[in-house]
């Protein structure tokens, strides 16, 4: 005889989730966890070693940073969690096409370092508003894209890694949403409020270390898992999402998805745009925006 009462099932786990069911081990609850004191610690050290007691000091870091910082901070400014979340997700579903942003970018830099970055120097100014003011008068014109600037950077680049990063949070600790942001916010707002550019320079420049490490070793782990080069090629078409609607094309690995430069008329990403639109976006992002930047 059935007994009436049925016995618990178990909790089934979102197919999406990327760790589903599992704890951290206390060993990588301490990895996080130093990182975050390292990364604070780092960020409260430039406080200390920098003069910040005026505007130079705190906006500029004095004006006397070598380069091996800055250029890390160039990269870190760069590559972040929008990278290893987002174009990482759209390698997964277009193929290597998303290397063409990063591939366009090297010659944006150079023209970045022969041509737009003497101009800059010579003209004493540290951001594109300034510049503006300076070559063409008045303020309207400097406070008009200060202002565009502003809501560029919150809503197409800041909310985006806040939220790219929020999600690992969120997967990884199985935290509110919400509360991963606050965290992230919290934690970069209190070294860079009070340790001025100088304290964001260093601390990117710990984690372009930490990134590369990182990157290298995922790098090697994945392939070592897939088999290597060719067996990415093989099991990359055998990888159908699960939730596709059986009408469309949708969820499917692209034929081309090893292409970098695809077809003009029927691809997603066709080479005229990689070689020539791509560039305009392109020159604005390393030639003037990094300049607000940085």
């Amino acid at each position: 005889m059935e007994s009436s009462s049925s016995s618990p099932q178990p909790t089934q786990s979102d197919p999406l989730e990327a760790f589903p069911q599992r704890n951290l081990e206390p060993g990588d609850i301490a990895v996080l966890v130093l990182y975050f004191l390292f990364v604070l610690a780092v960020g409260l050290w430039s406080t200390v070693k920098t003069k910040r007691d005026t505007v130079k000091g705190y906006f500029l870091a004095g004006g006397d940073m070598v380069w091996w910082p800055v250029g890390a901070s160039l990269f870190a400014s760069n590559v972040g969690s929008g990278h290893f979340v987002g174009l990482a997700g759209s390698g997964a579903a277009a193929g290597l096409s998303v290397t063409a942003y990063e591939l366009n970018g090297l010659f944006s830099v150079l023209m970045l370092a022969w041509i737009f970055l003497p101009i800059y120097i010579a003209g004493q100014v540290t951001t594109m508003p300034e510049y503006l003011r300076k070559r063409f008068g008045g303020n309207r014109i400097s406070v008009i894209l200060a202002v565009l600037y502003l809501f560029i950077y919150i809503f197409t680049k800041i909310s985006v890694d806040m939220y790219a990063g929020a999600i690992f949070i969120q997967q990884s600790l199985h935290l509110d949403l919400y509360l991963a942001i606050v965290g992230l916010l919290a934690i970069t707002a209190l070294y860079t409020v009070a340790g001025g550019l100088a304290a964001v320079i260093y601390t990117d420049a710990l984690q372009t270390l930490i990134m590369l490490i990182g990157a290298l070793i995922l790098m090697g782990y994945s392939f070592a898992a897939v088999g290597g080069m060719e067996g990415l090629k093989e099991k990359y078409f055998l990888a159908v999402a699960s939730n596709r609607s059986e009408n469309n094309s949708c969820g499917l690995p692209r034929e081309d998805a090893f292409h970098i430069f695809r077809d003009p008329l029927t691809s997603d990403l066709p080479w005229p745009g990689i070689l020539l639109g791509m560039s305009i976006p392109s020159l604005w992002y390393w030639c003037t925006d990094q300049v607000q930047g940085t």
